[in-house]
């Protein structure tokens, strides 16, 4: 049985930066010549990848904390213990996620998200094509 003190020692190893999907797909554009920065701070949410020359913004979302199927944890399938507190927690990441997609938006910035496991993991090639789409875009608007 699961305790309390162990779920927090398993959380706690938990990392907001530096995961395998953004490694992964940080490694694919820059082997295709796209240059960026990693968890750039000068921009709202600290997109994972910024190519600041194109002026676009790409987050990796792991699923769990950024509401991937919130229904489904609505509902009760996959949250058990500390159930409001997650509910809230999830609640609050999606709406986060949507103001800074709004505020770089403002600034000029084409903001791209990718599920970790459901895109980036499973389709490395489709997430870097997208990406490698938004810039050949944005060269030609220049």
């Amino acid at each position: 049985m699961e305790t309390t003190k162990y779920r927090s020692k398993m959380m706690s190893k938990i990392r907001s930066t530096g995961g395998k999907a953004e490694i992964m797909l940080g490694k694919s554009i820059w082997h295709n010549g796209i240059r960026y920065f990693r968890n750039y701070k000068r921009l709202p949410g600290n997109p994972d990848l910024a190519i600041t020359k194109y002026k676009i913004a790409v987050f990796v979302d792991g699923e769990y904390w950024h509401g991937y199927n919130f229904d489904e944890i609505k509902t009760g399938k996959r949250v058990h213990h500390n159930r409001q507190y997650w509910l809230n927690k999830i609640s609050y990441n999606i709406e986060h996620d949507k103001k800074i997609n709004t505020e770089l938006e403002q600034m000029g910035w084409t903001v791209i998200r990718f599920w970790e496991k459901h895109q980036v993991l499973k389709d490395l090639d489709y997430c870097t094509s997208t990406i490698l789409d938004a810039v050949r875009l944005k060269k030609n608007c220049s």
